[in-house]
């Protein structure tokens, strides 16, 4: 097994994956382009990963008895359980929960949490909740979503260390608007404590007048359902986002098993919590369709050219790569990807949860202390000189710094002066530059980036 040394002419192509031993000049080459970089690359662990990445002859999902988690085999590859108990904690808070007798669920890390192994300063804690309910009707399902979430996002409304945000049940019928803010046709409805509590929220459809949106209605048709807390870690001395995406699926008498947004998502990059869970698991996984890896690639690609173009973030499109890298058989790009995420210097990436904390505190009405946004920030000025060196180091820690002084004249829930905008976005942008150069610096990576970049030039 070994990749192509020649990058598709576009990003969504099959890459041209040559089957056999790993080859050992291809082992090589990505050692060199790390090195170029300064990062050191382990050529045996390196070749040991490769191996592993191609051997198919064991069962595609693994139990490690030790910790008591499960996946896929290519996710397990890449999981540590040393963050586990304070993964599990997280859990309790996000986990939707409802009658035995009619639910049953697994919940898993996603996102760079699943990816522990490799990512040593990961960004949120993100979670995906496979949720199966077994009633006479999908409408009863659907009903019964409702008032679970409901109940959840008050019963964890606040408490120590945490806060709910906002829950997404529904999709928008067309374009308008909602508390001010545009509003795609199909994009999903976000709703505040205070209209899941109310049942309904009101929005403005372009061209007409103000309306509700009822919140038992959205259940029928709920979309994409995902619930938001923000957590305290008081380990790390930092303010996290915490996710949950809720995959629900509805099992009639007969046992068929129906999903309520139409889709039965992939399992390539989750990392289950409790190995007790692997029936229920096992039970909803096997509805999943043949095309789910081409159609989970398919969709990570998307987010890749999100990332690399309109929305430039080369931290995340980074993270998204390795993913598609790895499950298309590029398997030495995503080798060279991997360790890049290995590196102390990824404590970089913390950048994004500052600013996301920074953007959940300036919010109206928002409960977050804007002391813990600066005490995130101090902590992270503090990692970044213990971890980086050199002119990079200079130039991100006085754009850090710089906002730190910029919060100072921050108030609780206050809206951001554009003084605080143009700080964040000096730090964001060094951060992107940082990203973009470690990337480039292997010309198969250079390439996929340049086909992406220029396509969409080209039709924009």
């Amino acid at each position: 097994m070994t990749d192509t040394a020649t990058p598709p002419t576009g990003p969504g192509e099959e890459p041209v994956d040559i089957p056999g031993v790993v080859d050992d000049a291809d082992v090589r080459s990505v050692v060199e382009s790390a090195r170029a970089l300064g990062v050191e690359l382990d050529e045996e662990e390196t070749r040991a990963w490769l191996t592993a990445m191609g051997d198919t002859t064991g069962d595609e999902v693994v139990v490690d008895t030790g910790s008591g988690t499960f996946g896929h085999r290519i996710s397990m590859l890449d999981f540590s359980p040393r963050d586990l108990a304070r993964f599990r904690r997280i859990g309790e808070i996000v986990k939707l929960t409802g009658p035995t007798e009619t639910t049953e669920g697994a919940l898993a890390l996603s996102g760079s949490a699943a990816q522990s192994k490799i990512q040593s300063f990961p960004g949120d804690a993100d979670f995906f909740q496979r949720f199966n309910i077994r009633t006479p009707t999908k409408e009863e399902a659907g009903a019964l979503l409702a008032e679970l979430m409901r109940a959840k996002s008050q019963e964890f409304r606040r408490g120590d260390g945490y806060q709910f945000l906002e829950a997404k049940l529904g999709s928008y019928p067309s374009a308008g608007t909602h508390l001010g803010a545009p509003v795609s046709a199909g994009s999903p409805v976000s709703w505040t404590p205070a209209e899941i509590d109310a049942g309904e929220l009101r929005w403005i459809p372009d061209g007409g007048a103000e309306t509700a949106i009822r919140w038992e209605d959205t259940a029928q048709d709920p979309g994409w359902v995902k619930m938001d807390w923000i957590v305290a870690d008081p380990d790390r001395l930092r303010l996290s986002n915490a996710s949950n995406v809720i995959d629900v699926t509805w099992e009639s008498p007969a046992g068929e098993i129906v999903p309520l947004d139409g889709y039965l998502d992939a399992y390539f990059q989750e990392v289950y919590l409790d190995a007790g869970e692997l029936p229920a698991f096992a039970k909803v996984v096997a509805h999943v369709s043949d095309d789910a890896l081409d159609d989970y690639v398919t969709t990570l690609e998307g987010e890749v050219r999100k990332y690399l173009t309109k929305s430039l973030n080369y931290g995340k499109a980074a993270k998204r790569m390795y993913n598609v890298f790895r499950l298309s058989g590029r398997h030495l790009d995503a080798a060279f990807v991997r360790e890049l995420f290995d590196e102390p210097a990824t404590i970089l990436y913390q950048v994004w949860s500052l600013i996301g904390t920074l953007d959940d505190a300036t919010q109206p009405d928002s409960a977050i202390p804007i002391d813990a946004v600066r005490a995130q920030a101090d902590a992270l000025i503090v990692e970044v000189t213990r971890e980086l060196e050199g002119e990079a180091e200079v130039e991100i820690v006085t754009a850090l710094l710089e906002l730190r002084r910029v919060l100072e004249s921050q108030a609780p829930g206050e809206q951001r002066t554009a003084e605080v905008e143009g700080a964040q976005a000096r730090v964001v942008n060094l951060v992107n530059t940082f990203f973009q150069e470690k990337l480039t610096a292997r010309p198969t990576i250079r390439d996929y980036i340049r086909v992406i970049q220029e396509e969409y030039a080209a039709n924009h």
